[in-house]
């Protein structure tokens, strides 16, 4: 790995998965979108000491019979989605000539498990002596514990890296991998966002809502992808099903989201030399209060100058935090190898966060 600036190339994406609330898998993500089908279900209130109301979860999820009881005994919750996906996408994946050196890991979340990092710090607190904790919980109390356990679970050896930015968490790990690729520091890299559902998350998300707790739906999940870089003049690999032409990240720090929403999605349209007739397919995150109202209007006015169509994510899966810009992107391009439409066109996805992080991010369809 050189590091050298490369010649000008493209960012194929060739394979994803995702593990929701519609299902594990690719194909059940997929059809759940499709069907449009709410996933918001009551809660088992003897697993979770959390207020009545539904959540999002994803279907008979449990570490321990999905990744087998050897070295999940501690294993929480949100590292077990992530460690699952990445194996899904392996699975499907058929690159020869990769080897674990050159495929790296970029992984976003809000702040890794909310959970363990309490249960860490209470058992500081009530134990005998300070240090006298479960140290089964050590490698999960801090944010990269996921990022490193799928490394280890999957032998990849190449660049590993975590990144914490909330809701925009997924597309902020796209634009990572893409400088992994473009500087030649990784043939393939895997990336997306992944979180859990706790009653620690589930409390402070209610002790931290903008608007009416009683209403806040909270979804969990992991999305992933692979990405690869590719002589710009090739013709698409064989998995590609589109490419990453750019993202980008600025930040809202007078409250104006529209006007910065805006400026993400008109530089990344001029950067690429098209205009908002050339967009197939819209996905705003639907953030809560003023962020999400501005994506709002703004993929409205995209769709009816594009003619195409906007692509609710949130509304059935829950407020996902740092997995929601991640399930954008699968249901972009999930709807996309439905639909002949998208074949050649774009897409958008933008995301907004309360720390005030605005994203966006383009695609091109095969």
């Amino acid at each position: 790995m050189t590091g050298r600036a490369p010649s000008r190339r493209r960012l194929d994406i060739v394979g994803w998965s995702a593990t929701s609330p519609f299902g594990t898998g690719r194909a059940a993500f997929s059809q759940g979108l499709r069907e449009g089908r709410g996933t918001s279900a009551p809660l088992d209130h003897e697993q979770w000491q959390v207020p009545a109301g539904p959540a999002c979860l994803v279907p008979d999820f449990d570490v321990r019979k999905v990744l087998g009881k050897k070295g999940t005994r501690s294993m929480n919750r949100v590292t077990g989605l992530a460690v699952s996906t990445v194996g899904d996408l392996l699975a499907e994946l058929d690159r020869p000539g990769l080897t674990p050196e050159t495929t790296g890991m970029v992984l976003g979340t809000t702040g890794g498990s909310v959970q363990s990092t309490l249960d860490f710090t209470r058992g500081s607190l009530t134990g005998e002596l300070p240090y006298l904790v479960d140290p089964g919980l050590i490698p999960y109390g801090v944010m990269n514990g996921a990022a490193g356990q799928i490394a280890i679970w999957h032998q990849l050896k190449g660049p590993n890296a975590t990144l914490a930015a909330g809701r925009s968490a997924g597309l902020l790990a796209l634009n990572y991998a893409r400088r992994l690729l473009l500087t030649d520091r990784a043939e393939m890299v895997l990336c997306g966002a992944a979180e859990e559902y706790s009653t620690a998350r589930a409390w402070l998300a209610r002790h931290t809502a903008e608007s009416d707790p009683d209403a806040l739906l909270l979804g969990e999940g992991c999305a992933m992808f692979a990405l690869t870089a590719v002589a710009a003049e090739s013709d698409p690999v064989a998995q590609a099903t589109a490419s990453l032409v750019g993202v980008k990240a600025l930040t809202s720090s007078e409250g104006d989201w529209e006007a910065v929403v805006r400026r993400a999605v008109g530089q990344l349209l001029d950067d690429a030399g098209i205009t908002p007739a050339d967009l197939w397919a819209v996905s705003p995150s639907a953030a809560a209060g003023a962020a999400g109202k501005a994506e709002a209007v703004i993929a409205q006015d995209l769709v009816a100058a594009g003619g195409g169509v906007r692509l609710p994510v949130a509304e059935l899966l829950g407020e996902a935090h740092a997995a929601s810009a991640a399930f954008q992107l699968a249901a972009v391009l999930g709807r996309a190898e439905a639909d002949e439409r998208a074949a050649g066109r774009f897409s958008v996805v933008t995301s907004t966060d309360e720390a005030g992080t605005v994203a966006a991010a383009l695609l091109r369809h095969y």
